[in-house]
């Protein structure tokens, strides 16, 4: 039988299927459709089934993003670019949200092996906890550096140090 590639509503359904209400309705706005995660704790879950089910394989996580969406709420999230690489070749982003003050969004770096360093640099950048990484430390920023750099509220440190922080 020959790999078939799903449209954006298959997908949803399989997975509202599975999941019901711990997803939102599908977003099919191009190029990229995309589903958010309405119950957090449901996502390693979810992410095992789209890389599991002979349906769907997603078996490659092309990128993870971090997003700070600078509202009164304080929402932060990430968007995950899922593909079926060499198999049936259908892509969805998933969007997951949290808040700076309850800010944890659980890991699959035990999913998609690349979410370990994704996972790192939305931590190091935005301050996204993920429970359950294996390794959650900064990537990019030395480990005693105040604050998230790509936070909208950021403010850089003056010094660093006793070096004068350029910007």
């Amino acid at each position: 039988m020959q790999p078939q590639k799903l449209t954006p509503p298959e997908i949803h359904a399989i997975l509202s299927t599975e999941f019901g209400d711990a997803i939102s309705a599908l977003d099919a706005a191009e190029p990229m459709p995309s589903i958010t995660i309405v119950d957090k704790a449901q996502w390693p879950s979810i992410a095992y089934l789209m890389r599991e089910d002979p349906r769907l394989k997603f078996n490659y996580m092309a990128c993870h993003s971090g997003v700070d969406y600078n509202d009164a709420a304080g929402t932060l999230g990430t968007v995950q670019n899922l593909e079926s690489l060499g198999i049936h070749g259908h892509k969805m982003a998933i969007k997951i949200k949290c808040t700076k003050a309850e800010n944890e969004i659980p890991s699959v770096a035990e999913v998609w092996r690349t979410a370990d360093w994704h996972e790192r640099e939305a931590y190091d950048l935005f301050g996204i906890v993920f429970t359950g990484h294996p390794d959650l430390r900064r990537i990019l920023c030395p480990e005693d550096w105040e604050g998230f750099p790509l936070r909208k509220d950021y403010k850089v440190q003056e010094m660093y140090h006793g070096i004068k922080v350029p910007y």
